[in-house]
């Protein structure tokens, strides 16, 4: 009788969200929606709500244009990337074969500032707690920017986004910090751009309960997501676009994301993909351990910071800089055998070139000088 029950009410919230997906679409004006879309279940949830709201409209009422779009750091957990890519492609044929105005977009972080750039080209030292330098470069600057574009073109964009009270309490902080009590509110950095948290009342078994009895739009079922999130024993790290948002990524859960994060102590995700049967993936992991391990190496980090300064504590003690040139040398040759072991490409062609750039700028600058005198390892570079 109690399971009756709690389904009547999850149904009544389905149709309440569906009903407020509906009258904001159906709405004045005309900003484009921009679903920030992970390829977790509640970006997913998202996704299909609103797919399933415009297939109830006539294709002469499907007028505002939905962009899903999705960030891609290179740096990817591969059963987490193989399975973003499957799940925009999937989107993306059924939205055309639908008549669905949605466009499907993957944003990366530029060239040169690349994970691989800045740790290996640059010397940054792999990301921590108080030096977490990847999620501005990788996550928030690419979406951003295309985002700011769709505002340029358009005037405004409502960014729909799968938050959830539940999901942390930073999060139910955080909802209710940014919340005016509106459907919409504005984004703390990104102007011209309005928030809209269709789920943030949603609990997560009411989550899984909706993606288990409801088929996407796009076709087959979220067996594979339910197996993705069974495996690496956590959630995803979710679109970020705010710094304030950057706890997201590299907190103690376990969260799928990045490969290389050395902001967590373990990677309990990527030990729960090779427990369940991944062991190609064992290197990823130990390459991993290893970028962790030599952070606070003073033997690889150099005396001067990249603006060319040394710099000294009031002992007088040196903090270093970035890595050696040599150190950088080594992580690379190491990166590449790792690559040859797992059997993916890791890191690209151009990255490499780029790295190469760099090293050839700062060997005629004297960056690759190495710190004579160990002391307290910097925050910032």
């Amino acid at each position: 009788m109690d399971t009756v029950i709690e389904t009547v009410g999850l149904d009544q919230k389905i149709v309440a969200i569906q009903a407020d997906l509906l009258d904001e679409y159906a709405s004045a004006h005309d900003h484009p929606w921009i679903i920030g879309f992970s390829g977790g279940k509640d970006s997913t949830l998202v996704t299909q709500l609103v797919l399933e709201m415009l297939l109830t409209l006539p294709p002469r009422q499907r007028v505002r244009p939905v962009h899903i779009v999705a960030n891609d750091t290179l740096v990817e957990a591969p059963l987490v990337a193989q399975h973003l890519d499957r799940m925009l492609d999937r989107i993306r044929s059924a939205s055309e074969t639908l008549r669905l105005p949605v466009t499907v977009v993957k944003t990366m972080p530029k060239t040169d500032q690349t994970f691989w750039v800045n740790l290996i080209g640059r010397g940054y030292p792999s990301p921590s707690r108080t030096f977490r330098w990847c999620t501005d470069r990788m996550k928030i600057q690419p979406t951003s920017h295309y985002i700011r574009e769709q505002v340029a073109s358009n005037g405004k964009v409502v960014l729909l986004l799968g938050v959830r009270r539940e999901e942390s309490a930073t999060r139910a902080v955080s909802v209710n910090r940014y919340s005016n009590g509106e459907r919409l509110n504005d984004h703390n950095t990104l102007a011209g751009c309005l928030v809209y948290r269709p789920i943030v009342d949603i609990t997560t078994e009411e989550v899984w309960q909706i993606l288990l009895q409801r088929r996407p739009p796009w076709g087959g079922s979220h067996r594979e997501l339910v197996t993705l999130y069974r495996n690496g024993q956590g959630g995803e790290c979710p679109l970020v676009l705010d710094k304030d948002d950057a706890p997201s990524c590299g907190t103690s859960s376990s969260r799928f994301g990045c490969w290389t994060c050395t902001v967590v102590a373990k990677d309990r995700s990527m030990e729960g993909f090779i427990d369940a049967g991944y062991a190609h993936l064992e290197p990823l992991m130990e390459f991993r351990d290893w970028l962790a391990e030599i952070r606070n190496d003073p033997s690889r980090r150099a005396a001067h910071r990249r603006t060319g300064k040394v710099t000294h504590l009031a002992d007088g003690s040196l903090v270093p800089g970035p890595f050696t040139l040599s150190a950088r040398q080594e992580i690379l040759e190491i990166l590449l055998r790792t690559q040859d072991r797992v059997g993916e490409p890791l890191i690209s062609p151009e990255e490499i070139r780029v790295i190469q750039d760099i090293w050839a700028e700062d060997a005629v600058r004297g960056l690759s000088q190495i710190a004579e005198t160990p002391g307290p390892l910097e925050t910032e570079q």
